[in-house]
């Protein structure tokens, strides 16, 4: 397979690094690294019309992915619908809402997109041995995709993660231990271990291909869309890789001549007990600070710090996007609206994410003739402890009732 990748670039302050090797973080400044290609030959080599022969899974975008062979680590990414939401979209008074639902993909979730590229590459670099912390289903999926490829993988989890999460990353093989406190807590055990025994950080953003996997998101939203975007993308953040990837994606389409130059605006929607990016964003700052004692059940929004912050507000504000913070009564009850309205059941940070969108075409900054996709990142079935409703009745003695 002929790759188009050139070097990796810090986002700090743009030194190149050599993709032969293996990189984490920028050794200047500590910037994290994004993969970068040569986009003229990538548009000389391919047609947007030559995927309509390929599978329909992340890896028919390979000559915009980083992998330097023809195996992946794979366990059938498959596109995930676009769906309509009619009767959600009255209810939020938004006619042309879209829901792109990421709980279809192997192990629940959005994050094995990033677990398959990044190990993918982990093995392709010889990596036998790699840890990260989670702060709710990146663990999971990592663990799967280095069960898949033979990769040992240890994860650190902070104590209240829900139990579901914790057995299923055990059941894949995966060293894991749980510690007090925050995804930070949790972080900075990672990065001590790795420091100390030689194991490949794979932290959010600490290496360089978790972000080309997520940012397929982007490919395929665009594709789905006819090669266009909506004119707002509803995303719940913790880390926001996948707003960075997605940012990224759209960039590298333009570059083709695959996407036209019409803008998006990306919308960062946190939970009001972590919300640092929503107050960074909020007060006009370049990065956030540290959230003091964050709390709220969606756990993968459940981020005191992020380390690519910064690239979260910058593409906040070049695509004049914003950022809005949500209540977890406002989370719990749009999970139960979308699934009666529509028959979905979303996770927790999905929940947030439409509670968010709901919030900004009230206050009119999402006009009603405006077509708005929200992210739903994994399957509610993870969640099931959170789920909102009203449970099963008993029969009465003369079977089911009249109305």
């Amino acid at each position: 397979m002929t790759s188009f990748t050139t070097h990796l670039e810090c986002s700090r302050c743009q030194e190149d690094f050599p993709l032969e090797q293996i990189q984490q973080v920028c050794k200047s400044d500590g910037g994290p690294l994004l993969v970068r290609y040569d986009l003229r030959r990538v548009r000389d080599s391919i047609m947007s019309e030559a995927l309509r022969k390929r599978p329909e899974t992340l890896w028919r975008y390979r000559e915009l992915l980083p992998m330097s062979g023809e195996d992946s680590v794979s366990l059938g990414e498959a596109m995930t619908p676009l769906n309509v939401a009619p009767r959600l979209g009255a209810e939020l008074d938004i006619p042309g809402l879209l829901i792109k639902d990421e709980g279809l993909l192997p192990t629940g979730t959005f994050k094995a997109r990033g677990a398959a590229v990044g190990v993918t590459r982990a093995a392709e670099l010889g990596v036998k041995t790699l840890a990260l912390p989670t702060a709710g289903n990146a663990g999971a999926a990592w663990a799967a995709y280095g069960a898949r490829a033979g990769i040992r993988v240890v994860v650190v989890m902070p104590e209240t993660t829900p139990d579901v999460i914790i057995r299923e990353t055990s059941a894949y093989g995966a060293d894991v231990y749980l510690v007090a406190g925050s995804i930070a807590n949790a972080g900075a055990l990672v990065k001590k271990a790795c420091a100390a025994r030689g194991w490949y950080d794979a932290s959010t953003l600490r290496e360089p291909y978790r972000i080309e996997g997520k940012k397929t998101m982007g490919f395929e939203l665009a594709e789905q869309l006819g090669w266009r975007l909506p004119d707002v993308i509803v995303y719940p953040t913790g880390g926001g890789v996948g707003l960075i990837g997605m940012w990224k994606a759209f960039d590298e389409l333009r570059a083709i001549a695959w996407l036209d130059q019409k803008p998006t605006r990306f919308v960062v929607v946190q939970a009001e007990g972590c919300a640092p990016i929503v107050r960074a964003f909020l007060d006009g700052r370049p990065e956030s600070e540290p959230w003091s004692d964050p709390r709220t059940f969606a756990a993968g929004i459940r981020v005191p710090k992020a380390l690519g912050d910064f690239i979260v507000l910058k593409a906040l504000r070049e695509t004049r996007g914003t950022a809005v913070a949500v209540t977890e009564v406002e989370i719990a009850d749009s999970m139960r609206s979308v699934g009666v309205a529509e028959g979905m059941l979303v996770c927790p940070e999905g929940g947030a994410a439409i509670a968010g969108t709901a919030k900004l075409r009230r206050d009119g900054w999402i006009r009603e003739d405006e077509e708005v996709v929200i992210f739903n990142t994994g399957t509610g079935l993870k969640y099931a402890e959170f789920l909102q409703g009203e449970g099963a009745r008993h029969l009465a003695a003369n079977g089911l009732p009249d109305e």
